[in-house]
């Protein structure tokens, strides 16, 4: 996967896709039998170097009234992932995200990333929403 049209070729064949724009696509994951649902963007980003990556982000809360320190654990016992803050509709979201660059980037390895994150995402959404299913 070397460019962003061929990752588009591949999601779109493979997920249900909500969002197809320039460089970002959304698909929207269905978990536990249909019972959940997670919202995974993946769009290109630019290093300072000026190598593209694939940067794969699902919003699982707002942040309104959480507690950083239980994030920040998160942060570092995650395998895969990084927690970051982003704004939804002016609201600011704990956003759960990984980067890939394009030159090691496979088929195999958007497909493994959209359901790991995904899920992951989904599961934290649930805990810090008292078992809600918003995103």
């Amino acid at each position: 996967m070397r460019t962003f049209e061929q990752i588009r070729s591949h999601v779109a064949n493979n997920y249900r896709v909500t969002t197809n724009e320039p460089y970002l696509l959304c698909v929207e994951l269905s978990l536990q039998e249909g019972q959940r649902h997670q919202s995974l963007f993946m769009s290109e980003i630019e290093d300072e170097d000026g190598r593209r990556h694939l940067r794969f982000s699902t919003a699982v809360a707002p942040i309104t009234g959480m507690d950083a320190k239980r994030a920040l654990h998160f942060n570092w016992q995650s395998h895969s992932g990084y927690l970051a803050i982003s704004e939804l509709d002016g609201v600011p979201y704990l956003h759960l995200c990984e980067n890939r660059p394009y030159a090691i980037l496979t088929a195999a390895e958007i497909d493994r990333l959209v359901l790991e994150l995904g899920g992951v995402g989904d599961r934290m959404e649930s805990q810090l929403s008292a078992g809600g299913d918003l995103l």
